[in-house]
């Protein structure tokens, strides 16, 4: 009887140290995610009018991909898809959110977080959120939930929404920081609440115009889209954002340093306003939207820089990406694009955010971890939506068959293993579009084949293309008409892939 205690016992002990060396030989993981970043506006990626040293050391320690895409070509699309594995294209209600939208994302449902976090991971998001929260109607001056708390995430501090978007608070887990019970936020995106002036009323008031819409209620000298009243001391500074949402990554990682973490990082930077701090105001000769370059590479450094100093860096995986391509004018008369000069965001890629030429989702992607993944190039096709599936093949987690519909395990492109990524991509603007290797078909749209306020070509036509990326990455010849075959082999793959709910097998 002593024997089968002792046994049991042995057995009992040896599977918690295995079980815990296996916790400790998973590595961290830091996804940082820039918003707006396009496929020519870091110097690792060609850019030559300003240099981005800490993007660019990612670059040399670890691996570079020329075919990676965010989900869809606007934030909030590709976001849904980042954290949940399912093309946004087949929800209702997930386009570009108001400030005071609810959460779009099912509580319980199964997210990249959830996964990881279901894996022994501290979970965490830092910045910018843009996916709603709350079941219903929002009252800021209460708890906020369901939000990242309920989605897999251990700790939450947020930008709601956006930078132009009120209400311009931050919210750290289930409640706005730094509010004063006696000054009540009112938000609305339907009429003006309280007395507070608005950019089209009081443009006197403005450090910066906006060039179109963005002339709702004014928070620190810029006018937003929306209106909102009270919470005065809970207000942020926009100059301040980035050092205060890097300060709260920072700390995260400092805080769960001796166990396994996963800490995605959303900055803000480099959407509108762009109001950078000082110390960056300037610094780019591009004008704002350069200078906020600069300053998302020194947020960068900051993390990279944590690390080390903690000497976590080695088993570290770090990806660093963007979530759709590159805007000049988005909506502020901040020089962005009489500064532009020579420099390409876009890069080779035709279009930008909004567009569904390669420019709208193609963008940088770097992957770093110095213990597994040899530094090099990368040609394979991925997509952020491939996360899922990808980090839940990396913690040996078992999906169910209703999880991530669209979610590819692309692990071993992602750490250089194999060359090859999806075969094919689905590709989002205000239309859809279909990769398969070179080819990429985009069926016809309906709409402006111009975004008049933000001068982007959105590739509306009403007629089919089909483009060979390999021959012609500019997407200038249509050869629809005179390759018929291929265009319509992959509308059918398209259509099918509409039609069956979901991309996994």
């Amino acid at each position: 009887m002593q024997h089968r205690i002792f046994a049991s016992l042995s057995a009992s002990l040896i599977l918690a140290f295995t079980s815990g060396l296996a916790a400790q030989s998973r590595p961290n993981i830091v996804l940082i995610y820039a918003d707006d970043l396009g496929y020519g506006d870091v110097s690792c990626y060609g850019a030559t009018s300003l240099k981005t040293p800490n993007i660019d050391r990612l670059a040399e320690q670890g691996l570079r991909f020329t075919d990676a895409h965010g989900a869809a070509a606007t934030c909030t699309p590709s976001r849904y898809a980042l954290l949940t594995g399912e093309y946004a294209w087949r929800r209702k209600g997930t386009g570009i959110l108001p400030g005071d939208a609810r959460l779009i994302i099912e509580p319980g449902r199964t997210t990249m977080a959830s996964v990881l976090k279901d894996a022994g991971y501290a979970t965490g998001v830092v910045g910018k959120w843009h996916l709603g929260l709350g079941s219903g109607a929002l009252d800021w001056n209460r708890e906020l939930r369901p939000g990242p708390l309920e989605l897999g995430f251990d700790y939450c501090f947020l930008i709601p929404a956006t930078g132009d978007r009120v209400p311009c608070v931050y919210v750290e887990n289930h409640r706005v920081v730094g509010l004063d019970p006696r000054d009540p936020v009112r938000v609305s995106y339907a009429a003006p609440v309280g007395d507070e002036p608005t950019g089209k009323n009081n443009p006197e008031l403005l450090k910066i115009r906006p060039s179109h819409g963005h002339d709702q209620t004014i928070v620190n000298g810029i006018s937003r889209i929306g209106y909102m009243s009270g919470g005065k001391a809970a207000r942020w500074v926009d100059e301040d954002m980035a050092d205060t949402i890097a300060a709260k990554a920072v700390a995260f990682i400092e805080q769960r340093k001796a166990r396994p973490f996963f800490l995605y990082f959303a900055t803000h930077d480099i959407h509108v306003p762009r109001v950078p701090h000082p110390r960056f105001s300037g610094r780019s000769g591009l004008g704002p939207r350069g200078d906020v370059i600069l300053q998302f590479d020194a947020c960068v450094g900051r993390i990279l820089n944590t690390l080390d100093r903690l000497g976590l860096a080695e088993n570290t995986l770090v990806i660093l990406s963007s979530d759709n391509g590159p805007v000049v004018d988005d909506g502020y008369r901040d020089e962005a694009a009489t500064r532009l000069g020579d420099h390409r965001p876009a890069g080779p890629w035709r279009g930008g955010k909004y567009s569904i030429f390669e420019g709208g989702t193609r963008v940088p992607m770097l992957v770093r971890w110095p213990r597994r993944v040899r530094p090099g190039t990368s040609r394979a096709l991925v997509c952020q939506v491939d996360f899922l599936a990808s980090f839940a093949a990396l913690v040996e987690r078992k999906l169910a068959p209703e999880d991530g519909p669209d979610s590819l395990d692309v692990l071993p492109a992602l750490l250089g293993d194999s060359r090859n990524g999806r075969e094919e991509l689905v590709e989002q603007a205000s239309t859809l579009a279909l990769r398969r290797g070179d080819w990429k078909y985009i069926e016809p749209g309906k709409g402006a084949k111009r975004n008049a306020a933000t001068n982007t070509e959105l590739g509306n036509d009403s007629r089919p293309q089909l483009y060979n990326l390999g021959d012609d990455p500019a997407e200038a010849r249509n050869l629809a008409a005179d390759r018929s075959p291929e265009a319509e082999d992959l509308d059918e793959r398209l259509q099918a892939i509409r039609r069956s709910g979901r991309s996994r097998p």
